[in-house]
């Protein structure tokens, strides 16, 4: 059996904050999870608040740094914008963890977390709309509702998923949402 990292240790705190929410990072189980016995978790992490930190670091790289990195290969901002939205609220609808994470948000470390990534998330949608040539101020109050229409969809889509359009109507109804963000009246 190969050695564990402390990523492979932080992606599997990540999965049970996703399924049980943040009350689940727990060492014994974990190890279980992982095949592993607790002195693994020792070798990586002095304690739980670490490894939690670890987590939420590795959170933030996979579902911000890395899908922004993706939508950057596109160099039409348009396209980019829609390529965002789509992408970011398809895979927060198949995983439950941004939702853990934000019945959470009282928890120092995830809050200070969600402050960040929320504001990396709406600054760069708003550099997105300003690259489409809205005033700066503009730019901003349409990636704020832009970003609140992508949490609201999030949370829908695991609370009262039946609630959403499915299949073609769902991106038929997200691009109208981008439609109505784009409008210039």
């Amino acid at each position: 059996m190969p050695r564990l990292t402390a990523q492979d240790w932080a992606e599997a705190a990540l999965t049970a904050i996703g399924e049980r929410g943040l009350a689940a990072v727990a060492v014994e189980p974990l190890a279980a999870r992982l095949g592993t016995t607790k002195g693994s978790f020792y070798w990586h992490f002095p304690n739980r608040e670490a490894l939690i930190e670890a987590a939420l670091a590795r959170w933030e790289v996979l579902c911000t740094d890395e899908i922004i990195t993706l939508v950057e290969r596109e160099p039409d901002p348009e396209k980019r914008l829609r390529l965002l939205f789509t992408e970011a609220t398809a895979a927060a609808a198949e995983d439950p963890l941004e939702v853990s994470l934000l019945a959470t948000a009282d928890h120092p470390h995830v809050a200070a977390v969600l402050r960040r990534v929320t504001e990396r998330r709406v600054s760069y949608v708003a550099t997105l709309f300003e690259d489409l040539g809205f005033p700066p101020e503009e730019a901003r109050r349409r990636g704020l509702l832009a970003y609140t229409s992508y949490l609201g969809h999030t949370q829908l889509a695991h609370a009262v998923p039946e609630t959403l359009p499915a299949g073609k109507e769902r991106s038929d109804y997200l691009a109208s949402v981008l439609d109505a963000l784009l409008r210039r009246d």
